[in-house]
């Protein structure tokens, strides 16, 4: 049986969605409860990210670096459409790994590859 890898690009933000901080991460569900058990010293702790509010997945790791690197060079109003065309009330989404729920890809999910990304939204 293949080993099928996961990476996630994921945006955090704060209780007043004034601040974004985006990352890269092969695990996502440590990654986030990192974040928000401050255990990890840096920008999200020093500005208080702890809110889930967008994801992409992918299967390469290049791909993912690339999209994040993309991600933070994107205007602030662009990261606020797409996060809002995901994630329309901004809300926490690690529930979603909180209690190991599956995912449902319909409701939460945006599966991307650096090929469907453009340098800005369309």
């Amino acid at each position: 049986m293949k080993n099928i890898h996961q990476y996630w690009v994921y945006f955090m933000t704060n209780t007043k969605n004034t601040v974004l901080y985006i990352g890269v991460t092969n695990d996502i569900k440590r990654r986030i409860e990192e974040h928000r058990s401050k255990t990890i010293e840096g920008f999200t702790q020093k500005y208080q990210c702890n809110k889930l509010v967008y994801f992409e997945e992918f299967v390469n790791i290049n791909d993912a670096i690339l999209r994040e690197k993309q991600l933070k060079n994107w205007k602030r109003e662009w990261k606020n459409k797409l996060i809002e065309e995901f994630n329309l009330s901004w809300n926490d989404l690690y529930k979603i790994w909180e209690n190991d729920y599956e995912l449902e890809y319909s409701d939460y999910y945006a599966q991307s590859s650096v090929s469907d990304c453009g340098s800005s939204p369309q």
